[in-house]
């Protein structure tokens, strides 16, 4: 059986290197938490509104709070398509896999019987918007005072034909290439997401954790200083 061998990246990136990354926070005035984070095309604008009470009652925990992610890809959003606006089952799926993500992170039990509202938009897709939802969530909850163990950093990671590839475009996604979209802790390094589209081998798979762990990093300095540029501090 014949390998194809991919020999350049579209847009001239080296197979480790991340596409440009932009954060900030504070984006939305009227919320609890709020911020920006955009990854090449790719950008999603999210808002925290709570701890605020949980309706309907029969949902409270009176142990703790409840993280309640609305996830939604803007009408205009695509790369040349018109998403169809309203939920689906694509965003009922990552609203519930953005939520396990952030379970292992999150103390709500001082929170009990609440909700905190999470709210992400994206506004501009071109592959990798679970990912830039997650980095966005991570710096809208900080902003939003909620108390974290870690933050999180997510991004998406694949095989093209013969490569190993950092966070993949829309034109790479659509070369039958495998997609593992991972989500990481910034201190310990744990896994708290990881998905994939498509086959990979074991030792493929192993490669790609290893250097998820580098491009994780990499998304979380560029979180670090979103929220340094907004609270000051030194910046370490």
């Amino acid at each position: 059986m014949t390998t194809t061998t991919y020999k350049k990246r579209s847009d001239g990136r080296r197979f480790d290197e991340p596409r440009e990354m932009e954060a900030k926070v504070g984006v939305v005035p009227r919320a609890d938490g709020s911020a920006m984070f955009k990854a090449g095309k790719s950008l999603a604008i999210a808002a925290v509104y709570g701890p605020r009470q949980m309706n309907p009652a029969f949902m409270r925990n009176p142990k703790k709070g409840t993280l309640r992610v609305n996830y939604n890809m803007m009408a205009f959003s695509g790369s040349g398509e018109r998403v169809r606006p309203g939920p689906s089952r694509r965003s009922k799926e990552i609203n519930l896999v953005i939520e396990k993500a952030f379970e292992p992170v999150i103390d709500t039990t001082e929170f009990s019987n609440t909700a905190i509202d999470l709210y992400i938009d994206l506004i501009q897709t071109d592959a990798g918007t679970r990912c830039a939802a997650i980095n966005a969530a991570t710096l809208a909850l900080a902003d939003a005072g909620i108390n974290m163990k870690e933050m999180i950093s997510a991004m998406a990671i694949g095989k093209v034909h013969d490569k190993i590839c950092i966070d993949l475009t829309k034109e790479e996604e659509d070369m039958e290439a495998v997609d593992i979209p991972i989500a990481m802790t910034s201190n310990s390094g744990k896994v708290t997401l990881l998905q994939m589209d498509g086959v990979i081998s074991r030792e493929d798979l192993k490669e790609v954790l290893r250097q998820a762990r580098d491009a994780t990093l990499k998304v979380y300095e560029v979180q670090k200083k979103a929220l340094m540029e907004k609270y000051g501090g030194k910046n370490e």
